[in-house]
């Protein structure tokens, strides 16, 4: 893998493999909080610490133990520019956090982009597996396996009461986060989806947007995870989130259900709409076109849309981010320009082209 691969395609590998129940889960995550004993936290650390802590665990990652997982490459943020960093993010390979504060940080990427392992992040070390659809369990037999491999030569911060020590109080004990990306359009068309969010959040559950805390919920794209991670076990932890999971599943699916027995014509209206501004629009901001996009998506996975494949809106919600636009356009953009740029490009996808001239 090239070290800049990451920034001239829009779906990582994984991303273009259908996994269980992948027309409602896009894709499952769960991702490990670790510190290493007798090192500053990363807030606290100086550039020369941080720098030590990078070293140490930029030579795990060259084991032969990780390489039996698979192919691996080591990218420091600092070689990166701004925007590069950007489209890290909107592939969600790295956090916000990593990419606006790079100092002593670097990511440990697999070939296929599955596996994000970030250092000096808010932790040391953040292990990252990603798994298409349903697929949370093993997410988190992947995600184990790689912390075992850096436990075995790096000291963890461990505590005998209160497990794994982290930056942030909400991650001590198993340090896991666990999430479900799903798209649940139908609970929001039948206004079912306030009522179960609340009762999501009800059983130590979060909801977030699809950039994590802090992030609107757009598209009607919802990350949902776990909030506990003290007092459970990981099993426990994951457990909890697959059976809720499976719960909004099946909502969402009878939710669907309904549209098409009770609504079918007027969902049918909406979606070729939408198929049709996505199709022919001059100007289009990041709003309307993650909206757009999820009519359609609904369309597709409904039957009621031929033209598009899921692989195509996959790019799409990738494509249409700004630091990709820039990337893809090869030119820096004011938010004026970058609408009328996403209009060009989702025209163009939807028509099979893909070539994309720079200014």
């Amino acid at each position: 893998m090239e070290q800049r691969h990451f920034s001239q395609q829009a779906l990582s590998e994984w991303m273009k493999h259908d996994g269980p129940d992948s027309d409602i889960v896009i894709s499952s995550r769960v991702r490990l909080a670790r510190n290493l004993r007798r090192h500053p936290f990363p807030m606290l650390a100086t550039s020369s610490q941080s720098e030590e802590v990078m070293k140490q665990l930029i030579e795990i990652g060259k084991s032969d133990q990780l390489a039996q997982v698979g192919k691996f490459e080591t990218i420091v943020l600092s070689d990166l520019n701004e925007l590069e960093r950007r489209v890290l993010v909107e592939k969600h390979l790295i956090s916000p956090n990593l990419a606006n504060d790079s100092r002593g940080g670097a990511v440990i990427l697999s070939d296929n982009e599955s596996v994000s392992i970030m250092i000096n992040e808010e932790d040391h070390l953040r292990i990252q597996c990603l798994y298409p659809g349903f697929q949370v369990q093993e997410a988190w037999g992947l995600a184990g396996r790689i912390d075992n491999i850096f436990e075995e030569k790096a000291e963890y911060a461990f505590d005998e009461k209160f497990g794994y020590l982290t930056t942030c109080p909400t991650n001590v004990g198993t340090g896991i986060r666990a999430s479900v990306m799903m798209h649940l359009p139908a609970l929001v068309l039948t206004q079912q989806i306030n009522r179960i969010l609340s009762a999501i959040t009800q059983v130590g559950l979060a909801v977030r947007g699809q950039y994590g805390e802090g992030s609107e919920a757009l598209g009607n794209l919802f990350q949902i995870s776990n909030q506990i991670t003290l007092g459970q076990s990981e099993t426990e932890i994951i457990d909890n989130l697959y059976g809720v999971a499976k719960q909004i599943i099946e909502h969402e699916r009878a939710a669907r259900s309904r549209l098409l027995t009770e609504s079918r014509l007027k969902v049918e209206d909406r979606i070729k709409r939408s198929y049709g501004i996505l199709k022919y629009a001059a100007i289009m901001d990041s709003k309307e076109a993650s909206q757009r996009l999820s009519d359609v998506r609904l369309g597709v996975d409904l039957g009621l849309l031929q033209e598009v494949t899921p692989t195509v809106m996959n790019e799409l919600m990738v494509m249409t981010q700004p630091g990709f636009l820039q990337q893809t356009f090869k030119e820096k953009m004011n938010p004026e320009t970058r609408d009328v740029r996403r209009a060009e490009l989702i025209r163009k996808q939807l028509r099979g082209q893909t070539e994309f001239g720079g200014a």
